[in-house]
């Protein structure tokens, strides 16, 4: 069987549904693919109507194309990834590509063709594509079935100006919108379960995403710091976060836990943290916080609480995950890959100095006269002292300018 180059179409929903600025979110997203895939065995990515095409090097097998495919998935911005070949535009040379990428579907039973010619100078059209592909099929494959609905398998073709593009397999991505099209937002990150999902779902809907992880050290080991550093590496595959800020918050909790009402201490803990995280923020150009706060599934994170933490920033707080339930989250986490890491046993500040009953329903002005005790903007500017920043692949993140 002649052999073909192999092409890697990707295509999008929602940046299809942008108006005049549709170009720069086409943009972003091939160039966060062409950062990503810079290992892979690809030629180049060209924008072409309504989709971006991957070349291929030429010698490219089967295995490693799935492995393209694979990384590009789980990369914001992509609705669909359907791997085939490019071939001549002549009836012949097509149907003997149509052979090679249904042979490339895997398992079939019933298939169909679905052709379309994007230039009336290629003179077979769409009908013909379909009727003198399927025959071509059918002959290779007489104990396969054509069906109209429903399919186990589409074989598609699609003429275009100088070329014909030829795919069965296609697989779907996760969709929302290229990291880099939305802004810059400070993810509060621990190594817990649900904030690598927040941050992923920000990601997904196109920011640019700085963390921040406030250790229990020196009060703790830094184990739990390991474990967010994997976590990062695992979002940072598919350019979902550009740094990490690791904060040193221990004594600062102890001293919280000398001095406060033991009920208030874990609002205390939070405010300052918000505050740190703001700064960070500001140095970052963000334009937002996000947290992976859930309403009501710990004392922290009912309303009243909610509030109080609210109170002492000025930027908007998102919270992806505030009308999930625990077990949404984990399906969430473990298709993302960060669960295994998440479940692992490590101390970090979460679990610092926690009063055996802990305030549910704080009011504003309690929580504002017992932080008096405390030397709040002071600890916010040691705090961003000690602040230690840690890179990965993101695309779209630029370090702030000293």
């Amino acid at each position: 069987m002649e052999q073909f180059q192999r092409i890697i179409l990707v295509h999008y929903h929602e940046i299809g549904l942008k108006g005049h600025n549709r170009a720069s979110f086409e943009k972003r997203l091939q160039k966060n693919l062409e950062a990503l895939l810079a290992l892979y065995p690809v030629v180049t990515i060209h924008r072409v109507s309504g989709r971006l095409v991957v070349f291929l090097k030429e010698g490219t097998s089967f295995e490693e194309a799935c492995a393209v495919t694979d990384a590009i998935l789980f990369t914001p911005g992509v609705a669909r990834v359907s791997c085939g070949f490019k071939c001549e535009r002549d009836m012949a040379v097509i149907g003997q590509a149509a052979l090679s990428a249904l042979a490339d579907a895997g398992d079939f039973q019933t298939f169909k063709v679905h052709g379309r010619r994007n230039h009336t100078d290629f003179p077979v059209g769409s009908m013909d594509i379909n009727r003198q592909i399927g025959e071509v099929l059918c002959e290779a494959h007489p104990d396969k079935q054509v069906r109209m609905k429903d399919p186990d398998v589409t074989v598609n073709v699609e003429v275009v100006q100088n070329a014909a593009y030829v795919y069965a397999r296609s697989l779907r991505g996760i969709g929302g919108l290229p990291v880099g099209s939305s802004g810059k937002a400070v993810c509060l990150l621990s190594s817990g379960i649900d904030s690598p999902v927040a941050l992923w779902r920000i990601a997904r809907r196109g920011a640019t995403c700085v963390a921040v992880m406030f250790s229990g050290r020196p009060q703790t080991s830094d184990a739990a710091e390991y474990l967010v550093d994997e976590i990062c590496q695992v979002l940072a595959k598919n350019g979902c976060v550009g740094r990490l800020y690791i904060v040193p918050f221990g004594d600062y909790q102890r001293e919280i836990s000398l001095l406060a009402p033991p009920s208030l201490r874990i609002i205390l803990y939070r405010r300052l943290m918000f505050r740190v995280a703001e700064a960070i923020a500001v140095r970052e150009g963000a334009g937002a916080l996000v947290t992976g706060e859930s309403l009501g599934q710990v004392a922290s994170q009912t309303m009243d609480n909610i509030a109080c933490t609210n109170a002492v920033v000025d930027l908007p707080v998102f919270r992806p995950l505030i009308g999930t339930d625990k077990l949404e989250i984990i399906a969430e986490a473990q298709k993302l890959g960060t669960f295994d890491i998440s479940s692992q046993d490590a101390p970090d500040c979460c679990t610092l100095f926690m009063p055996r009953s802990p305030e549910t329903h704080a009011k504003i002005p309690v929580v504002e006269e017992a932080e008096k005790a405390f030397p709040v903007e002071e600890w916010v500017k040691e705090l961003m002292e000690a602040a230690e920043p840690h890179d990965y692949a993101c695309p779209s993140y630029k370090p702030p300018k000293d």
